[in-house]
């Protein structure tokens, strides 16, 4: 239900969302001989990253769909999935709420270390 909720209000809402642009990438570039530091990890996304990222991670995407069932597969995702759950919250005709963003939050924090 809030899966058909949510594609009704995102396809009503579509237009009128505006694209985000992401960072340009930044230049991590070796100045100098540092052959023998290793590139961090990539850091795991959390309740304020895109909805794209949340699902490209295993371990988060398993959070969104406990919560938002279907999200990863949803037609209008390449609409939304730039945003974060709080942009899309007041699109969402109700199917968003800020309970789901708390308990997606929560479970995200419970998550083991990476």
């Amino acid at each position: 239900m809030k899966s058909l909720l949510l594609a009704a209000t995102v396809i009503a809402i579509a237009p009128a969302a505006v694209a985000q642009q992401a960072a340009p990438a930044q230049d991590h570039s070796n100045h100098g001989n540092h052959a023998n530091h290793a590139a961090p990890a990539a850091a795991r996304p959390t309740i304020t990253s895109s909805i794209k990222d949340l699902l490209a991670n295993p371990e988060t995407a398993a959070v969104m769909e406990k919560h938002l069932p279907g999200v990863a597969n949803h037609p209008m995702r390449p609409q939304f999935e730039d945003m974060t759950l709080a942009q899309v919250m007041p699109l969402s005709g109700g199917a968003i709420t800020q309970a789901t963003i708390d308990a997606i939050d929560t479970d995200l924090k419970a998550l083991p270390a990476s």
